[in-house]
């Protein structure tokens, strides 16, 4: 946007050159000045654009024909379109709307005064270069077009890869469970039942022990058996997991420090959630508003026992900063599980920490 009214402000500037020092008859030349600025602001739609700027160059044609006065301005506004032109109009069309401009500032000149070796000679130094400037600027958006399909090609075959060693890591983890509960399982309970039969047999204290230490035996086993067919999603495992995805789908940098001990904290599963979702909202503010695409994240342990997170990006010009919805929502979320969360910016850094307690709760 802020392009445009750069555009806009120099278009204007040469309109008022033209009606201060060019026009006979002021009161219409203002008249075709607001329709060309009318026209001008239908160009930020980005539709229709050769027509739009052939419309605008038959407004400056009108204007030097009626006026026949020196065409120096309305050469230079003519050049002016032909500049701006060739960032946006494609090759095609973009030399069909030289030549007529060409063509125009031909007929200007003709009327007013016939200067043709200075005609000739602003064609070849101008325009010419003109001519190339568009090319290159066509070719530099037909690359970055590929690039950006290169890249959703890309984030296509990660997501595809980290489900594929996903699926291959459940799977495994599946199998791994099933032999654990057709070998180990079934000859426990085995045991378990000699043991009952021993024990009716034979009432003594030794079986009932034995008995016991088989059951929970059984018991472990089923709970360790159930945890390899869950799926990884709670925990810091959801953290892990989260800073690939977000890495897969886009060229962030992530550069993630977990501290010592940090492994072995017994996270609950409203505790997983809510960092889960922190870190979330973190990284896509970090992608949304920085100009930097590196991201700093560390996970501690602080001195009350609590799960303390810290995510800093850099930023190039710091703004006016104030919380936002999903900032604000991850406050109260950090809030109701006795924690907090805090975010500010420096000059150079936007940081957002807190810490959550890590047994709050109920336990994995």
């Amino acid at each position: 946007m802020k392009q445009f009214w750069v555009r806009f402000s120099l278009f204007s500037l040469i309109w008022i050159l033209i009606i201060l020092f060019q026009s006979e008859s002021r009161p219409v030349s203002i008249l075709i000045f607001a329709g060309a600025l009318s026209v001008y602001f239908f160009l930020s739609l980005n539709k229709s654009l050769f027509f739009l700027y052939v419309v605008q160059t038959l407004f400056i044609l009108s204007h030097g024909i009626w006026q026949h006065t020196e065409v120096g301005l309305y050469v230079v506004a003519l050049l002016y379109l032909s500049i701006e032109a060739s960032f946006r109009i494609k090759q095609s069309y973009f030399f069909s709307y030289i030549l007529l401009n060409l063509l125009f500032s031909f007929i200007i000149t003709f009327l007013s005064y016939g200067r043709f070796v200075e005609w000739l000679l602003l064609t070849v130094l101008v325009y010419f270069p003109v001519l190339k400037l568009n090319r290159m600027i066509m070719e530099r958006n037909e690359q970055k077009e590929i690039y950006e399909t290169l890249l959703n090609e890309y984030r296509k075959v990660k997501r595809l890869s980290i489900s594929g060693e996903r699926n291959a890591r459940l799977e495994e983890r599946t199998r791994i469970a099933r032999d654990i509960h057709d070998s180990v399982g079934h000859r426990l309970t085995a045991l378990i039942m000699k043991l009952e039969v021993l024990t009716i047999q034979d009432n003594k204290t030794g079986y009932t022990e034995l008995k016991r230490m088989a059951q929970e035996s059984l018991n472990e086993t089923r709970h360790a058996v159930k945890a390899l067919q869950t799926e990884e999603n709670e925990g810091i495992a959801t953290v892990v997991h989260l800073i690939r995805k977000l890495e897969a789908e886009s060229h962030i940098l992530v550069q993630f420090t977990m501290k010592q001990g940090v492994l072995s904290f017994p996270i609950s599963n409203e505790t997983s959630v809510v960092l889960y979702r922190v870190l979330q909202e973190a990284l896509t503010n970090a992608m949304r508003h920085a100009q930097s695409r590196e991201v700093h994240i560390t996970l501690g342990k602080s001195a009350a026992d609590s799960l303390s997170f810290e995510i800093r990006n850099s930023i190039y010009k710091a703004e006016a900063f104030s919380y936002g919805f999903g900032l604000t929502n991850m406050k109260k979320r950090a809030e109701e599980l006795n924690g907090n969360l805090e975010a500010y910016q420096t000059e150079k850094e936007f940081i957002v920490r807190g810490a959550i307690p890590i047994l709050w709760g109920e336990k994995i």
